[in-house]
């Protein structure tokens, strides 16, 4: 059966930057392959924001094997310098290395996976699970369902999919699932696609972190050519003043940046800012706008009316898919517990995450790997160049090369590798918009 298993293909989850980066290592080393994506299109996550442009100017934003690949096709490798948009980023990176010849071919779109198992065994069943193939059952966007095996499953699906939500005690508020869609996802295009859905109305922008600020800057560019705009930024903690960031003293100065920004609007009342605000129900108005009914830490109600309510509370991944596999998870973030404490915002920014790969990202189950954004569970610290060394250690490993596998290394600079958007700010000059999961949207730390 050991060596049934060697002739299965590898399957990677998600055909975003991780998931390609995978791809790549694993043509590198002449490992069989597939990529399924859900999206009808490649990097269908980063294409839904496109429009945000990154602070991590491209030479941090490709990953190494991907870039030998395209190296002999006659791809113009972007100026190093630049700071790429979403849209950039598909449409000068992922869209070639996807349409390269040793990718292609395993490539399959539109195919969601449902579920991953081990072949003639459930969750409980031990004899013979180690030399079992995985299984995973997914389906076409036409319906049609069907299984394939693998020897090793590299889940780089993201958690763009799956947001928090309002409810300030992790449920979602009383009313918030039935009045879901009057409320609008992380990272709307405020300046774009979707700007009359803001322009002259009041927004309601739940979260404090990168992705709440991204919105909020937006919005505040937005009010200085559409007056009657207003924004109200709702918090659950008392004050501001850790979604500030450290200013001048941050280790990220572009996060300082941000921070000082927000503050200044904060400051000069052009965003309204609502602290210890605990959602705890979502009405629907007559008018087509949302009440949000909260509690304040001394226990009192308040209510915030508005016609548009973002949340930007963040991402969360979804295990459901490796029920029947045997996951350790860190039991507070949902990471592997072997990586928990490399990732933990409440002692690591994006910047200080030490160098890991596939010793801390194994679970008991062989053969199954969560890398990216989703196997740091809900710490918003993820960057894209983390991904990369993770994808290069977890392939190095399946390839036999555990010398390789476990000289991991993380070469950052020493500032703003997170993810933003540049725009002229009312309060003067301009200012850097991050996204929240580089790129799970976005790159950083929410």
């Amino acid at each position: 059966m050991a060596n049934q298993l060697s002739e299965l293909p590898v399957v990677v989850i998600g055909a975003g930057p991780i998931g390609l980066a995978a791809a790549a290592h694993l043509a590198e080393r002449g490992l069989d392959f597939r990529v399924l994506e859900a999206g009808d299109t490649v990097a269908a996550s980063v294409g839904a924001w496109g429009h945000v442009r990154l602070f991590s100017p491209w030479r941090y934003n490709t990953d190494p094997a991907a870039r030998r690949l395209l190296a002999n096709t006659g791809w113009a490798e972007p100026n190093p310098d630049i700071l790429p948009t979403g849209r950039d980023l598909v449409g000068d990176y992922l869209a070639p290395l996807a349409a390269h010849a040793a990718i292609a071919l395993g490539l399959r779109l539109g195919t969601t996976v449902e579920g991953i198992t081990r072949a003639g065994h459930d969750r409980v069943r031990t004899a013979g699970r180690d030399t079992a193939p995985l299984v995973l059952r997914v389906r076409t966007a036409s319906g049609e369902v069907d299984e394939i095996e693998a020897r090793a499953v590299i889940d780089a699906s993201g958690t763009w999919t799956v947001p928090n939500v309002l409810g300030g005690n992790g449920l979602p508020a009383l009313g918030e699932v039935e009045n879901s869609d009057r409320i609008t996802a992380a990272l709307p295009d405020v300046l774009g696609a979707q700007r009359k859905g803001f322009a002259g109305r009041h927004t309601v922008v739940v979260g404090a972190g990168h992705s709440a600020a991204t919105t909020l800057l937006e919005l505040a560019v937005l009010a200085e050519t559409e007056p009657r705009t207003r924004v109200t930024w709702a918090i659950r903690a008392g004050s501001a003043t850790r979604a500030y960031g450290g200013g001048e003293a941050d280790a990220l100065p572009a996060r300082g940046a941000l921070g000082a920004r927000v503050r200044q609007h904060v400051q000069a009342g052009r965003i309204d800012l609502v602290g210890g605000f605990h959602t705890r129900a979502v009405s629907p108005l007559p008018d087509g706008g949302v009440e949000l009914i909260g509690r304040a830490s001394d226990g009192t109600e308040e209510k915030l009316t508005a016609d548009v309510v973002v949340n930007a509370t963040g991402f969360r991944p979804d295990h459901t898919i490796t029920g029947e596999l045997r996951l350790d998870l860190d039991p507070i973030l949902g990471s592997t517990r072997a990586l928990a404490p490399l990732i933990d915002p409440n002692h690591h920014s994006c910047g200080t995450v030490p160098p890991h790969g596939v010793d801390e990202l194994a679970h008991p189950e062989p053969g199954y790997y969560a890398i990216g954004v989703k196997s740091y569970g809900r710490a918003p610290t993820f960057l894209l160049a983390t991904g990369y060394e993770q994808a290069r250690s977890v392939v190095a490993a399946l390839s036999g090369d555990w010398e390789a596998a476990r000289d991991v290394q993380l070469n950052l600079p020493e500032t703003g590798v997170c993810s933003s958007n540049l725009v002229n700010d009312a309060a003067g000059g301009l200012v850097s918009l991050p996204v929240i999961e580089l790129a799970s949207a976005g790159g950083c730390c929410g």
